[in-house]
């Protein structure tokens, strides 16, 4: 070994150059609890990441830590494919009663492998085998994961660089609010799919987040949500909501298309439905589209035992009456307006997003860069989005504390108030 390997961390000297988040925020991070991250040195940072959403509950919450300990010390089942089990059965019942039959949803959950990508394609296949189609409708700034046939949904240019393939099957087209102006997309998609010349194939389905969370915090309006929907209807297709990054309450309800008028087909979950940051994905789908045979789509990691146990307690406690939901409401207007503040700051900024999954774009990404990497050296777990990085990204943990929240944008604040007024401020483009 060269005498100065002993220099370099075991993450430089044998992780992968696939690491991405470590590279702005270097600390090793070594304990956690509710909205606040811990470094090995014991410094204590605000997390406004929440593991990309899918800590919404924040880190280690106490009823589920305990639920967890509970059963793996009395030697509950650890993994079990798609046996039945006691967790699984509690979990789909809780599932059933203050998720599904609330509002309305007979759909059948199907648990594929446990990540969000997973999740997609098992939705895409599913739409193709029922129509007989292969086409997918998808958008501009659609981020729906880095598997290839996720991947060919996906909107990035790096993402999609990463292939080394062509990607098929899927035809793009502009989100609401992709033109400047005041043209309707939809109607746009509407026009293309009914001229017999207009190139673009009948679609299976048509796959779409109501807030584009790696797109740039894009938010489709309700009403153009509910054209998509009768549009894909009225073409013979399926629609499918990704709700990966956007639901478990992201948006200020359970699902993101909840107050829309639109009941999807397939509905895309993942991150956050476990309740504890652990892995689990799950397709809902209507009974008459649930038609894999067995094991058609499957993987050794269908369904994380650990994680029926955390995810139960999630619904039951956060989602069995509408007290969760109030506060959110209260949380999202103090997220608008701390953001706004920081909009103010920066000429031509603006805010983006809805719910609690808000941000501000900032016109350019190294901008939006220089005041995260502040903010993480002023104790802040804050990160970017968009097509540019152009977007600062509040993904706060839903549990976070009104007081917390305050003392996260006061840093993020005068992260920005640093780089804003340093001699080589960078200008926003």
């Amino acid at each position: 070994m060269p005498k100065d390997m002993n220099t370099v961390s075991i993450f430089e000297r044998r992780e992968s150059e696939a690491r991405s988040y470590c590279r702005g925020m270097p600390a090793t991070f070594a304990t956690a609890c509710g909205s606040e991250i811990t470094d090995d040195t014991g410094k204590t940072y605000i997390d406004f990441l929440a593991g990309c959403s899918s800590l919404n509950y924040g880190h280690n919450d106490p009823d589920m830590k305990t639920a967890l300990i509970e059963h793996i010390s009395n030697d509950g089942i650890a993994h079990g494919l798609d046996l039945h089990t006691n967790t699984k059965a509690a979990f789909l019942e809780a599932f059933e009663e203050h998720i599904l039959e609330p509002r309305g949803m007979d759909h059948r959950v199907m648990f594929t492998g446990p990540t969000g990508a997973n999740a997609v394609e098992a939705a895409m296949k599913i739409a193709r085998k029922v129509t007989g189609r292969t086409n997918i409708i998808a958008f501009t700034n659609g981020f729906h994961g880095v598997t290839t046939g996720a991947l060919s949904a996906t909107g990035n240019g790096y993402h999609r660089g990463g292939a080394g393939m062509e990607l098929n099957g899927v035809t793009r087209m502009p989100f609401d609010g992709f033109f400047p102006g005041e043209m309707d997309t939809a109607e746009f998609l509407d026009a293309m799919l009914k001229d017999k010349s207009g190139g673009v194939d009948a679609p299976a389905a048509i796959l779409l987040e109501t807030v584009q969370g790696e797109g740039g915090l894009n938010a489709a309006r309700p009403e153009w949500v509910k054209r998509i929907a009768k549009l894909t209807k009225e073409h013979g297709a399926l629609l499918i909501i990704d709700d990966i990054q956007a639901g478990c309450g992201r948006c200020g309800t359970f699902f993101s298309f909840e107050k829309m008028g639109v009941m999807p087909d397939i509905v895309t979950m993942a991150k956050s439905v476990s309740g504890y940051g652990l892995p689990m994905a799950m397709l809902l789908v209507r009974p008459e589209y649930d038609i894999f045979g067995p094991a058609e789509h499957n993987g050794t990691f269908r369904g994380n035992t650990h994680a029926f146990v955390t995810a139960k307690v999630a619904v039951e406690k956060f989602w069995s009456d509408d007290s969760f939901q109030k506060e959110l409401s209260e949380k999202s207007q103090l997220i608008h307006d701390a953001l706004a503040d920081l909009a103010a700051m920066v000429p031509g900024a603006y805010l983006k997003g809805r719910g609690l999954m808000q941000g501000v774009d900032v016109g350019s990404g190294d901008l939006a860069g220089e005041i995260c990497s502040r903010a993480y050296e002023k104790g802040l777990i804050i990160e970017t989005s968009g097509s540019e990085d152009q977007v600062i990204k509040v993904l706060a943990p839903l549990t976070t504390p009104k007081e917390t929240l305050r003392k996260g944008f006061n840093i993020l604040l005068d992260a920005a108030n640093d780089v804003l007024n340093a001699p080589n401020k960078i200008a926003a483009e």
